[in-house]
């Protein structure tokens, strides 16, 4: 009988859920919920930077004076206002971008999800940074691709290898971070943007440019998105997750009016439209409050919090440590001696009520072992001591038993 129910569970499901993999992230975080855990594990925005008091003025004004048209059905687009402040936002960098080329989605996930759905079949290949964001290898996984994956250096893709997996290789769809990029905080330099636009420029290959972490620059000199450099072939995601709050569920993708043709059928097929309220409630902070400055207090929160983690890491991690210093973004990562293994660390370090997410989970091919992704945006300076010195003991003792 068991056997019998272990074959139809087996059969039941379609045959694309067993390439999915599970966001260990996620699984995490129901852990990190528990109060004496101190996390580094999730890309958790700070609850100080959102803007509760002004995200609560401007839901009470727009239920009391326009609640039968806030909560009434949207067009699959999205608000039209808030792709019109989009679209001169972009417009006003140098990257001119019209309404019609912009689509309101439920964050920047589905973004990446609608990117699957209308390009991939089964078989297709799809090129990822390495390490790459779990995210977009679970959203891409759905569809049944074969992966590939090029090296990620500290300041960008290794082009030469870039260049030499587009001739081998007929990848059609390219992801990449190319500012702060979850894991490593990597941001890929002016040089490395411009080559990487030339070389796509010679294949079909649409890149898929995912910019979360844009806004939240602390230091360093601002550097245009790839799509400057490689318009047409270029899918630019956005998100409001780290900028106005995550709760709100809201992003957005900018390509030509092709794609986004097509991508609002894939959508009016999943959600109709992406929650109306939070958009309205959206265009609304972006109205009436400045969100210059608003942005500007997020970076210099966050920039205080990279720093003080940066510090702790000096004071209490051995000097084989290796660990990257972002300047903007939620992550550091670190690079251990190769005989530690992360997966082992967090075991003992759970024990002590220390989070994290070892950075194995980020590859595609098991490597990775003895790295780790730590985030700095969501702990106070006191737990982040407590926490980076508990883990500095397991390291130095890690070391000793060798």
């Amino acid at each position: 009988m068991n056997s019998s129910i272990e074959h139809k569970e087996k059969t039941i499901f379609a045959e694309r859920m067993n390439n999915i993999p599970r966001s260990f992230i996620r699984e995490i975080l129901k852990v990190t919920a528990q109060p004496d855990i101190i996390s580094f594990a999730g890309g958790l925005p700070n609850p100080l930077s959102f803007p509760a008091k002004e995200i609560r003025e401007a839901t009470l004004s727009l239920l009391t004076e326009e609640s039968s048209s806030v909560l009434q059905y949207a067009v699959s687009e999205g608000y039209l206002p808030l792709r019109e402040f989009l679209a001169k936002r972009y417009t006003d960098q140098g990257i001119p971008v019209s309404p019609d080329e912009i689509l309101i989605t439920n964050g920047s996930q589905q973004g990446l999800d609608l990117c699957g759905k209308i390009f991939l079949d089964k078989g297709d290949r799809v090129l990822l940074e390495s390490p790459s964001y779990l995210g977009a290898i679970q959203a891409f996984s759905a569809y049944q691709p074969e992966f590939h994956s090029v090296t990620l250096q500290p300041d960008g893709v290794d082009t030469t290898e870039l260049s030499e997996i587009l001739w081998e290789h007929e990848i059609k769809l390219f992801y990449g971070i190319p500012n702060f990029q979850n894991p490593t905080g990597i941001s890929y330099s002016e040089e490395k943007r411009k080559k990487t636009a030339e070389l796509l420029q010679q294949h079909a290959t649409i890149f898929i440019e995912d910019d979360p972490y844009g806004e939240i620059r602390f230091s360093g000199q601002h550097l245009p998105p790839i799509k400057k450099f490689l318009p047409d072939q270029t899918i630019l995601l956005g998100s409001f997750s780290k900028t106005i709050a995550p709760g709100l569920r809201m992003g957005w993708v900018v390509a030509k009016k092709e794609i986004i043709e097509k991508m609002i059928v894939a959508k009016q097929a999943c959600d109709l439209h992406s929650n109306f309220l939070s958009q309205r409630i959206i265009h609304r902070l972006l109205s009436e409050h400045d969100m210059e400055w608003h942005i500007l207090k997020i970076t210099q929160l966050y920039s205080k919090q990279k720093d003080f983690m940066i510090d702790m890491i000096r004071k209490y991690f051995p000097e084989e440590i290796q660990y990257t210093n972002p300047e903007g973004g939620m992550f550091i990562w670190l690079t251990l001696p190769l005989y530690m293994d992360a997966y082992e660390l967090l075991e003992e370090a759970s024990k002590q009520k220390i989070a994290f997410v070892p950075g194995q989970t980020f590859f595609l091919n098991g490597k990775g072992h003895n790295t780790i992704r730590l985030n700095f945006t969501n702990s106070g300076e006191t737990e982040m001591e407590a926490g980076i010195s508990k883990l500095g003991r397991l390291f130095y003792r890690k070391m000793v038993e060798v």
